[in-house]
């Protein structure tokens, strides 16, 4: 697969330091029952990286030492981490809010069965990607049938009482754009989303996050193998906007790789760039009495894509 990062490295995206630590952002594992071509972590259902029980006891330490208000689960497919459940209970009995990020379809794998009403019961707020409201649009991003599978889990979802009016239980779906393109207007579309799918499919969510698709990893060879590349970091610098700058996610976010290393966020942690002033990424362990506040961020070319525009992170459009 081509590399976008050594395009990526030499950047004059605007200098940041962190604020506050608000979300430990960690990485299960990128083993995944889908392979997406829009996939910024090359995740797929070959790949063997998974974090193991010690690494996640040091997650739980970390939650704990700096009473962390959110934990933040991706991969991958996080539920397929054997260790999901255990890290979910214990946070949650730290107070700890928890974030599953799911594709809904791994929730119909063998072992999963249990997967969705434990979310429940755990008050888990599930953050699912379903990247157009369009069954042609979805399959052809994600592979034949994926669509269906969503809409089956949806269901169950509902039913469990999630993206339901006074349920408590958050269900937040995710828009990616097809291709080397900037979302669309976050607010217009979700109406589209709640709309389209009530109407045809009776679901409901709650919130709908449009994300950018960054040019790393498979999105980013994808670039580089059709000559576009350079025309999508013109679109993304070129729709930059430094109001944006305040809300990107590495300032209150950490993230954490199935090893157990350390990032910035979830994009730099795929680039293995490693903390501001770091020669190479560092342990979870080895910052338990390191307050963040205040320290540089690490930035390349690939940061535009979350200034762009509405603005882009794991939280949608600022």
């Amino acid at each position: 697969m081509l590399s976008t990062q050594a395009l990526l490295a030499e950047t004059d995206f605007p200098s940041l330091r962190r604020d506050r630590l608000a979300t430990l952002q960690v990485n299960l594992g990128y083993r995944c029952n889908l392979q997406c071509q829009h996939c910024h972590v090359n995740a797929g259902p070959k790949r063997q990286e998974v974090m193991q029980r010690a690494e996640v006891d040091t997650v739980l330490a970390y939650l704990a030492r700096w009473q962390v208000p959110e934990l933040d689960l991706t991969g991958g497919a996080p539920e397929l981490n054997p260790h999901f459940t255990y890290l979910v209970e214990r946070a949650r009995a730290l107070g700890t809010r928890v974030i599953d990020r799911c594709n809904l379809t791994v929730l119909e794998e063998p072992g999963q069965e249990a997967t969705a009403a434990f979310l429940a019961a755990q008050q888990v707020r599930i953050v699912a990607s379903l990247p157009c409201y369009l069954e042609e649009n979805v399959d052809q991003q994600r592979g034949r049938g994926v669509y269906e599978a969503s809409l089956r889990v949806l269901r169950i979802l509902n039913d469990l009482g999630y993206g339901r009016p006074g349920s408590g239980l958050e269900l937040d779906l995710v828009y990616n754009p097809q291709g080397p393109v900037l979302p669309p207007p976050q607010g217009p579309l979700e109406l589209d989303y709640k709309r389209h799918l009530d109407a045809h499919y009776g679901v409901c969510f709650n919130r709908l996050l449009t994300m950018t698709n960054m040019p790393i990893n498979r999105f980013g060879g994808m670039l580089l193998a059709k000559n576009t590349f350079g025309d999508y970091m013109t679109t993304l610098r070129g729709a930059h906007r430094d109001e944006n700058l305040g809300a990107v996610m590495c300032r209150s976010l950490l993230s954490v790789d199935w090893r157990g290393r350390v990032y910035d966020c979830d994009f730099n942690q795929m680039l293995e760039m490693p903390l501001s002033g770091c020669a190479a990424p560092v342990h979870l362990g080895d910052l338990m009495e390191t307050p963040l506040s205040g320290l540089p961020i690490a930035t390349a070319g690939h940061c535009y894509g979350c200034t762009a525009g509405q603005g882009s992170s794991c939280g949608g459009a600022f």
